[in-house]
Parts: C-alpha cells; structure tokens; sequence
C-alpha cells in the first residue's frame, strides 16, 4: 500500500477528482473489464459504472489508505434499459479511480459511466513508448464507446445519441482533442518560450519529444468522434498547443472549468480559458471556481492524508488541500451540480 499511495500523487499537473456522495437511492453497479487490442500492444483495463437493480451488499470501491471510493455493488446485472453514457479521462499518472466520485453521481441521474485506465500514463503502467502516443488517449476513449455501446452485457444498453465525455487535466486535453481539437508540438514549444514552466512544459519531453515527427504528424491530424454530443473539461493541461482554428471547429457543447487558485503552474485563464475562449461562444462555457486548486478535481481525501502523502513524496500533500474555507466536498457538489444541468441540456432525453 505504502508504494500505491506514493504512484497516486506522482506528478502534480494531471490528477483527477473522487468524493463520497451519489446521488441515487438505487445501487451503483460496477466491474472492470479488459478491453483487448488487435494488436497486442494497448489492451485498456475498463472500470465501469451502472445502474442495477441488484440487491446484493454494497463494498467500497476506489478506496485506498489514502482516498475515500464510493459504495457499489460488484459484478452485478445491469438494470435493463436504456441509459446515456459518459466516458471519464484521468490525468497524467492517475486511473479510474480519481473520477470514481463523479462516476457515482452520475450514474445517480441514470448515465452509464466508463473510464480507462490510458496506457502510459496511468498510475499502475507508465510505459514510456505508450506514453510518447498521446494521440492514442483520444483514440482509446472512442474504442470505450465501441465497447460498450456493442455489448450491453458489460453495463446495459446505450442510448446511441446521448454520449459524452469528462476529463480532468491530461484528460481534459483529451476529451477537447475527442472533438476535434488539433495539437501542435510547435505552436506548444513557442508557447513554453513565452510562458516557461516546469509543470506543463516539463511534459513535453515524454509525451510529445520521443516521437519527434511522427508526434507532430498524429496530433494535427486527430479527428473528432461524431457520437460525443458533449464535453466537460476539468482543469485541463497542455492548453496552448490546441490550434485556434481547430477549437473554433468545435461544435458540440462544451463546459470548461478552471482552478481559481494557481499553484505555481499556468494559470486557469492561460489553459482552461485560452480553450473556452478560442471556442464558439454559442456552445462553449468557461466556468472558474475561484476557491479550487487543480487538485480539488480529486477524489476525497481522508483524515491524515496529506500528512501520510507528504510523509512518502515530500512536496505531494498538496493533493489534499484546497484553496479556500470550503470543503473539497462542498466544491464537487457544486462542479457535479453544474456538470449535471449542462449533460441534462446538452443530452436532452428524447
């Protein structure tokens, strides 16, 4: 465990969020899958949560000596109908668990919710030459959809066109690229020039660097997934590397927080703002929550976390801290809160 907690605050930029609250009086459904490739070299572990109507006692799932997980029933039977689906993206360095919170919600309000583990860049798989295929972390929440619209078995029926998709951080970026956003390396490395820091900049040289032109070539060419109706993004990183055009081309609706509270990287409005603001003011939303650190996004932290997290990662404890008098609690039922009217909206039951 003392090695677990030390992965899950490993780098500082990307995590995503967790909390202790859904909002359902039915049981969460949740099981993992393996998503296998055709080829061998990126099979995705696949969290999944659902609505059921199975009975059995619920267990605490995404919970580790560190952070609060939520309370689901394992393995069981989806419910049968027809639900909408949301696909989560962590962050740099995380997993599925960091929007376990969020996943709870949201099934609460009747969504089907998927989140993989991105090869590379995840806590338990930090293969360099996976992490190097950043185009790949857009491709992989599309081949989530293939799945689990195709085998209802795995978490119920999917309504074809109620889909979304929520990041936070690396997965915020990827969620933005998922409709249609276009990196350039070169407009980034211009950018870091201009506005040098460790954090964001520092990224560069494992996930775009290694592939040099083959890098350069896949992400100005990404292509947006025509059954994603939505996205949410939470604090993304690597921003100013999108292309203004390409965001501008971005037509489905769009919520884009920011962290108020700047914790020695760029701040909201260089990231998350340069995005809502390069995108059509019709159907694009910048939300900052002026009392939120970039790690407010995370899931729950319990009493004594960030003492045990500095105690193994001197430096890391900030994941457990916020920047105002609020709760961390207080601040995901406000985000979930506003995620949900935006899906409600944006994903109109028909």
């Amino acid at each position: 465990m003392r090695r677990s907690v030390a992965a899950l605050t490993a780098c500082l930029i990307v995590f995503s969020s967790g909390g202790i609250f859904a909002g359902t009086a039915e049981p969460v459904g949740f099981r993992q899958v393996e998503l296998p490739d055709a080829n061998g070299k990126r099979s995705i572990n696949l969290a999944l949560w659902y609505p059921t109507t199975d009975k059995a006692t619920p267990v605490s799932v995404g919970e580790n000596q560190a952070f609060i997980g939520i309370e689901a029933v394992k393995s069981a039977a989806p419910d049968g109908k027809t639900h909408p689906l949301v696909v989560l993206s962590h962050g740099y360095g995380g997993s599925w668990r960091n929007l376990n919170w969020l996943a709870g919600e949201l099934v609460g309000q009747g969504y089907i919710v998927a989140a993989p583990d991105h090869p590379g860049t995840t806590t338990f798989n930090r293969d360099k030459e996976q992490a190097a295929q950043l185009w790949e972390r857009p491709h992989d929440l599309s081949r989530v959809i293939d799945a689990v619209a195709t085998d209802s078995a795995l978490a119920g029926k999917v309504e074809p066109s109620r889909i979304a998709a929520i990041g936070h951080s690396l997965g915020g970026w990827s969620v933005v690229a998922l409709a249609g956003a276009q990196f350039d390396p070169a407009r980034f490395d211009r950018d870091c020039t201009e506005q040098p820091n460790p954090r964001t900049c520092g990224l560069a040289s494992e996930l775009i660097t290694p592939q040099g032109n083959v890098a350069a070539e896949k992400l100005k060419t990404m292509k947006a997934d025509p059954r994603v109706g939505a996205i949410v993004s939470l604090d993304l990183g690597l921003a100013r590397g999108f292309t203004p055009e390409s965001l501008n081309s971005i037509t489905v609706p769009a919520m884009i927080f920011g962290a108020g509270v700047d914790i020695g990287d760029l701040p909201a409005k260089l990231e998350s703002g340069y995005v809502a603001s390069n995108m059509p003011s019709k159907t694009a939303q910048y939300v900052e929550i002026a009392d939120a650190m970039h790690f407010s996004f995370m899931q729950i932290c319990k009493a004594g976390a960030a003492e045990l997290i500095e105690a193994e990662t001197p430096g890391d404890g900030i994941v457990c801290k916020d920047g105002g008098e609020r709760s961390r609690e207080a601040i995901h039922r406000e985000v979930a809160d506003m995620i949900i009217a935006f899906l409600a909206k944006s994903l109109p039951a028909k």
